[in-house]
């Protein structure tokens, strides 16, 4: 075990809330002293039960930023770590910016991308799908290693993304890891307006976060003992055993299936265009993404190819034989075929 490379590596965890303070306690388990939360919200009375870097005094008045209230904890904790905590809100698209936000917001945009670049490892842990696009960028803009863990109710998706790096290393553009939104073909929008609050707020099963948070810092430390940091890593075995692309549990099945999923050249994050066009335009395209509820899809090639595929079904003559035996496209189970 390489214990000084881990002191020496810094963590930005996004989201200091069930996943984060639970990613914190398994790093610092492992050695690593250099963690910065970011985190926009308070510390609510119902947070500390599940969320073990927060007290029921850090809830008091609801006036006690989440990040920074982490950071303090996680030192009373590991005294010779090194925490600090970010009030920050990540832009996100489908989350209009007036004329009147647009400078506090561009401020917010540079703080996150100097946090990312400084850091070596990001830990994405926030509880929407809209908040995960921008970091994902990012991260693969600027060549950075990126573990992601999302939660349902009693399902979960612990995956890294993959890097620029690892595709030139390898030179195979189709053999990159896809991130998160590499299975989508939708932008992320708007999913928390107008929603009462158990929609807003990810209900999960309360054993959920800490298993996921366990292996997003177990596949994290897997990969930085067998890398650099910066080279985003391959599948198979590496010094600590297997290193997968995504682990997807289930504890209604207690289950946990390892898959792999290759880079989409349409995906909205980390395209190869949308890429470009983020290193070429800046902030105007990220303006431009958080405003325009197509733009990400026109930019992509996306609403392309959903019109050609709606003209092509348009073409089709189907057979509306009564007498045919087949079962018209059902699942074999019964249900939408085979559609997650």
């Amino acid at each position: 075990l390489d214990t000084e490379m881990l002191k020496r590596t810094s963590c930005l965890l996004l989201g200091s809330g069930t996943l984060g303070c639970n990613v914190a306690r398994t790093l610092i388990g492992w050695g690593v002293r250099r963690i910065s939360f970011v985190d926009n919200g308070k510390v609510s009375y119902s947070n500390p039960v599940r969320q073990p870097l927060f007290t029921y005094e850090d809830s008091v008045g609801g006036k006690t930023p989440k990040a920074k209230a982490a950071a303090e904890n996680l030192m009373k904790v590991c005294p010779s770590a090194e925490a600090e905590g970010h009030v920050l809100t990540i832009p996100m698209p489908g989350h209009t910016v007036s004329k009147s936000q647009a400078q506090k917001v561009k401020a917010e945009f540079e703080r996150l991308r100097e946090l990312i670049i400084k850091h070596d490892i990001i830990f994405l842990l926030t509880d929407s799908r809209e908040s995960r696009w921008l970091p994902s960028l990012l991260a693969s803009a600027h060549n950075k290693l990126l573990i992601n863990a999302a939660l349902g109710f009693d399902t979960f998706v612990v995956m890294r993304h993959g890097t620029r790096q690892e595709a030139e290393e390898k030179r195979e553009e189709g053999r990159r890891l896809g991130c998160y939104f590499c299975n989508d073909v939708v932008a992320p929008t708007d999913s928390l307006s107008d929603r009462t609050l158990d929609q807003q707020c990810t209900v999960t099963r309360p054993g959920l976060a800490p298993i996921a948070s366990a292996l997003s810092a177990e596949m994290a430390v897997s990969l930085l003992h067998n890398m650099s940091v910066e080279g985003g890593g391959g599948e198979g075995e590496g010094e600590l055993g297997a290193m997968p692309h995504q682990i997807r549990g289930s504890l209604r099945q207690f289950s946990l299936l390892s898959i792999t999923g290759n880079a989409y050249d349409k995906c909205t994050a980390c395209s190869d265009v949308v890429v470009e066009w983020y290193q070429k335009k800046g902030w105007d395209f990220v303006l431009d993404a958080l405003n325009k509820p197509a733009y990400l899809e026109e930019v992509t090639g996306l609403t392309k190819m959903k019109q050609e595929a709606e003209d092509f079904d348009v073409d089709i003559e189907w057979d509306d034989d009564d007498d045919n035996d087949g079962d018209h496209g059902q699942g074999d189970n019964g249900g939408d075929g085979g559609r997650s």
